[in-house]
């Protein structure tokens, strides 16, 4: 049971981070718990929704879209990288140091 709840248990807290930040909740939360607000899931889509809210004036496609995944991109790109080169020096080490 506990290998099936990780999943759930990280898109429930997407979820709420998206709807307090549009509701505009989420702001005093992270003013009262400083970088405990910060943490990678609710954090990131506290920033997502942030983008969205601000540029939704411009439209959904060039608005929301386009701004949105501007911060989402640098995210993209460099999650995916570190995680090849975390991959490639596990790969190493398992291979020629064990």
């Amino acid at each position: 049971m506990k290998k099936i709840a990780g999943n759930p248990t990280v898109a429930t807290l997407i979820l709420i981070s998206a709807l307090l930040t549009g509701f505009g909740i989420y702001d005093r939360i992270g003013q009262f718990a400083g970088a405990g607000s910060a943490v990678p899931v609710t954090g990131f889509a506290n920033s997502m929704t942030s983008a969205a809210l601000e540029h939704r004036s411009e439209g959904i496609v060039l608005g929301v879209a386009t701004n949105m995944f501007k911060l989402a991109g640098n995210v993209i790109v460099f999650g995916t990288v570190s995680a090849y080169v975390v991959g490639i020096i596990r790969y190493l080490f398992k291979t020629y140091l064990l």
